[in-house]
């Protein structure tokens, strides 16, 4: 998905049917606000109830290699090894407002892979990076 492979967008629209199940929420806010720190807080209290988890952390864009500058999800550590939490550190590839497309087809199939909550943290309006204009 993130690298624009037509075979994406066929994934995305035969798991489409499948999806609807989860409680998709976005988070943003500027650096340092706790967006991750919340996230952990909430995903710790899903998994105590017994839910499937994912986690999408948008992060600016590389100018070099145009992945994830900050892909290391330090907040996130306690879940890493969790068999119930899936988290996927995503490029903003450019897009402004900090939501790539890739983003949105990545929740999708989170749903549809049976996760109950997904989390998009994302770098918001303003610290897309590497915009294009």
């Amino acid at each position: 998905m993130q690298n624009r492979d037509p075979a994406a967008a066929e994934l995305v629209r035969a798991v489409y049917p499948h999806t609807g199940g989860a409680a998709i929420v976005g988070f943003t806010g500027p650096p340092g606000a706790g967006k991750s720190s919340l996230i952990a807080a909430l995903t710790r209290r899903r998994r105590e109830q017994g839910r499937q988890v994912g986690v999408l952390s948008i992060d600016p864009s590389s100018p070099f290699s145009g992945g994830a500058v900050l892909g290391d999800r330090i907040r996130l550590a306690e879940h890493f090894l969790d068999p119930g939490v899936f988290i996927r550190s995503m490029a903003t590839r450019g897009a402004l407002g900090g939501l790539a497309e890739a983003a949105l087809q990545a929740a999708l199939l989170m749903d549809a892979a049976g996760r109950e909550d997904v989390y998009i943290e994302t770098v918001g309006v303003g610290q897309a990076g590497n915009r294009r204009g």
